[in-house]
């Protein structure tokens, strides 16, 4: 049991030149002052209480942040309650053992969207939560585990071990159940952008790389976590 780190040794050499205090000021400066820029930052979760979050809610935050991809977020956040009916409470042991005809069931299930492949990717997903949970006792406890300079790992792992589970998708759902984690927005992005970070959207392992460097760097100049320190960034910008 263990994390393969892919986390470089040190920060880019673009990341560690950009004084984030600019970036700061000048978010403040677009909301109104620094007290108003501050009540509009996120708290974290602390290791502890992530370690304590359920695996039913685990699963039940990975099922809300799939359906709502691509789809609009209200519709599914007010079915979500007979979503919760469906799959026996996101149970993991209920909801891994489903087979291809209570999938199929679920699929004209009025109580669901049905979308049979997210339904399947559902089912899936419970079977890696309960790998996970085998390993290191629940899926809470290997999230407050993982390096906090390799969130971009932590991104690649559950893209490549879940299902449904890349893209924006997967840092929604860890800032969700409470991994302090950065967020690609359209407005994080230009904040990037405008920092000489990327060039443009980083999609590619060395931009993701840089990004991740850019973000440990503030984070280690402002004693910040990742969540505020997206948040003022996506303020930075017009």
């Amino acid at each position: 049991m263990g994390f393969k780190s892919r986390a470089s040794s040190s920060a880019s050499s673009s990341a560690a030149v950009v004084d984030f205090d600019a970036i700061y000021q000048r978010a403040a400066a677009r909301n109104g002052g620094a007290e108003e820029l501050e009540a509009l930052l996120p708290s974290p979760t602390s290791a502890a209480r992530l370690s304590r979050v359920p695996d039913d809610r685990v699963l039940s935050s990975m099922a809300k942040n799939i359906f709502r991809a691509g789809f609009v977020w209200k519709i599914v956040d007010a079915k979500w309650p007979s979503f919760e009916e469906a799959f026996h409470g996101f149970d993991i042991l209920r909801v891994a053992a489903m087979d291809e005809e209570d999938l199929d069931a679920l699929a004209t299930d009025t109580r669901v969207i049905r979308n049979r492949s997210k339904l399947a990717a559902v089912r899936d997903n419970a079977r890696f939560v309960f790998e996970v949970c085998n390993d290191w006792g629940s899926f809470g406890a290997y999230l407050a585990k993982w390096p906090e300079d390799d969130l971009i790992g932590l991104w690649e792992e559950l893209q490549q071990r879940g299902t449904r589970l890349g893209g924006f998708t997967r840092g929604v759902f860890l800032r969700e159940v409470g991994k302090d984690t950065f967020l690609l927005t359209g407005d994080v992005v230009r904040a990037l952008i405008a920092a000489r970070i990327v060039e443009k959207a980083p999609t590619s392992k060395r931009d993701l790389r840089r990004v991740q460097d850019a973000f440990t760097s503030w984070r280690e100049q402002t004693g910040r976590p990742y969540c505020q320190l997206s948040k003022i960034l996506a303020c930075s910008v017009d």
